[in-house]
């Protein structure tokens, strides 16, 4: 039935569409990209874009379509509904605006385990939008035309809140049901992407998959590590590793055999890049059909990395292929290691940690990070993020739905995980010192490794998680953070405080838990 509706929409869109352009190549878009004036074409080849008043995600003007199957599945306290009858509404007026339009569209695939892939149809008005899914996604050798999620986009629409329930005139609106996404309103491309990645997130748990935001790599002996964070904890940096393969950077499904990528590229932050920090990543967002987002160019067409005045949010879209070391077929067995990354800007929690499934699945649902509050003088006091299963606002479901999936594969795997702090140690942000990524990365290392596994540990009274006395090349008092520290009742106050902020926000989610036990 869900394939009938979806030819009978595409149908639709291809009678109203003055022209509908399928599964053009980069080379064909970047041209019509730059004879249109959608964006300029910097040195290297890469396609330089703009976004114009949206350069993030619009987070309060997404909604999920609130019927049958979603009504007493999706986590409404994070989620906002749109009934059926504005959805209908909205369907049938930006279909009426496909009329005249010459339309871009991409057959791609969303999973790289065939057993779980969706078959993904995106229909856009503008030919840089169709690269970026292009680049993002996975692309089949031969589509075969199916289609499990159709995407409508249509940037200049404006919905109208008193017709279609919305709050303004930009509308992310997903039909979980019929896997429908209609966008309006906004051209930042990340929304196509995590509207993918939410479908996927509210589907794989109902087939015992567990949906992850995070990124994955493999060693050369098939020993996979995840590595969840939010943005600033290092996720991309670290996991692009010249020791081993990249299996993707974002988005990514856990089964009871082992972990596979949702997607086919890569949309890496492009802000302060550097060549000799991350030259893999760099190199990358040179190379022809690159999609460069809101990042300007010098008057030689240059990339200029720290140029901040349109965001800071700049962004590169590009193939795994890109990247010189990609695990074939984007995916891998049962993961050894897992990593939570969090940039402790309080100085409390320790450089590295080891935790227990129990622990693991606190910290998940915490999802953990602190940010400083400003870079103006005298600013010094951080701000707690608390973002459920390392991504909250793509998961439909409540977090404890993945929760419970991620303790399962953990028991079941005997994988290690590991809280590594990224932040500050010494004291807090505007006290003490950003912990060097050189000393990070060892200790990575060691983790992955298992270095760690026999090591002598002591209990951190904080979180009751264990951490190394001693690592090879890490002086140990690094290790211990209240050592490091030269007023000791200081970290103590603020610990405590860390703790305390903790306990409030996993509140919310223990009475869900003890109903489900």
């Amino acid at each position: 039935m869900a394939a009938h509706f979806h030819s009978d929409i595409e149908t639709r869109i291809t009678a109203r569409a003055a022209s509908l352009a399928w599964d053009e190549l980069p080379p064909t878009l970047v041209e019509t990209a730059l004879s249109t004036g959608e964006g300029r074409l910097a040195a290297g080849g890469a396609l330089a874009v703009t976004t114009g008043v949206f350069t993030g995600r619009s987070v309060k003007d997404k909604f999920i379509v609130r019927d049958a199957l979603t009504d007493g599945k999706v986590w409404w306290d994070n989620s906002q509904s749109m009934s059926p009858a504005h959805f209908e509404a909205l369907l049938a007026d930006i279909l009426a605006a496909v009329d005249g339009k010459a339309l871009h569209a991409q057959h791609l695939l969303a999973g790289a385990d065939p057993r779980h892939e969706l078959a993904v149809s995106v229909f856009t008005e503008t030919a840089w939008h169709a690269l970026f899914i292009r680049n993002l996604l996975i692309r089949p050798e031969t589509p075969d035309g199916r289609t499990d999620v159709t995407i409508l986009h249509l940037p200049n629409f404006s919905a109208d809140p008193a017709r279609h329930g919305t709050r303004t005139g930009t509308v992310i609106a997903l039909d979980m049901t019929r896997k429908l996404v209609l966008i309006g309103g906004t051209a930042y491309a990340g929304e196509i992407k995590k509207s993918v990645f939410s479908l996927f997130n509210f589907h794989a748990p109902l087939n015992d998959v567990l949906p992850m935001h995070c990124s994955a790599n493999i060693g050369h002996k098939g020993d996979v590590a995840l590595f969840f964070g939010l943005s600033g904890t290092g996720k991309t940096t670290l996991s692009n590793d010249p020791k081993r393969l990249l299996i993707g950077d974002d988005e990514h499904g856990w089964t009871t055999d082992g972990v596979f990528n949702l997607e086919g590229g890569c949309y890496a932050k492009t802000v302060k890049l550097s060549s000799t920090a991350e030259p893999e990543i760099h190199a990358a967002t040179q190379a022809f059909g690159t999609v460069l987002e809101n990042l300007r160019l010098d008057d030689r067409l240059v990339p200029l990395y720290d140029d901040t005045s349109l965001t800071e949010n700049t962004r590169a879209a590009y193939p795994l292929e890109t990247l010189p070391a990609v695990a074939e077929g984007g995916v891998g067995g049962t993961p050894r290691t897992v990593v939570f990354l969090t940039a402790d800007a309080f100085g409390v929690l320790p450089p590295i940690a080891r935790l227990s499934p129990e622990q693991a699945a606190y910290h998940f649902l915490s999802g953990y990070t602190a940010k400083v509050a400003g870079t103006e003088r005298g600013v010094t006091e951080p701000v707690a993020t608390f973002s459920a299963c390392f991504g909250a606002p793509f998961m439909p479901l409540h977090p404890t739905v993945y929760g419970r999936l991620l303790e399962e594969r953990l028991k079941a795997s005997s994988a290690r995980v590991f809280l590594i702090n990224t932040g500050w140690t010494g004291g807090g942000y505007g006290v003490g010192r950003r912990i060097d990524i050189a000393t990070t990365r060892r200790l990575l290392d060691a983790a992955i490794s298992g270095e760690l596994d026999d090591a002598q540990m002591r209990t951190e009274p904080l979180f009751g998680m264990e951490v190394p006395l001693r690592v090879e090349g890490v002086v140990p008092r690094a290790l211990d953070p209240r050592a490091s520290w030269t007023d000791v009742e200081a970290y103590d106050a603020t610990a405590a405080k860390l703790q305390q902020l903790f306990a409030a926000n996993y509140r919310k989610f223990e009475d869900v838990r003890i109903a489900a036990e």
